[in-house]
């Protein structure tokens, strides 16, 4: 009867533990063969930090929302 009780109380501990080595794994694997040639790295520049180099193009991103005139608030990017 003990050992029942200690195994009912294991149990969710283990699932939870294989679950994150699970998602772990599929994470570096994603990683692994995500077709990537350069990394990219952080540079410090006029005292602002860039991400350098990586896989997408910045022609591949989104344009910058136009500026709206905001008669309320004095915003400031």
């Amino acid at each position: 009867m003990a050992l029942a009780v200690r195994v009912t109380a294991v149990l969710p501990l283990v699932g939870a533990v294989a679950t994150a080595a699970a998602l772990t794994g599929a994470a570096f694997f994603t990683v692994a063969h995500a077709g990537c040639a350069e990394t990219g790295r952080f540079v410090v520049r006029d005292g602002a930090v860039e991400f350098v180099g990586g896989c997408v193009d910045g022609q591949e991103l989104p344009a910058e929302p136009a500026r709206v005139d905001n008669a309320r608030y004095d915003v400031k990017p």
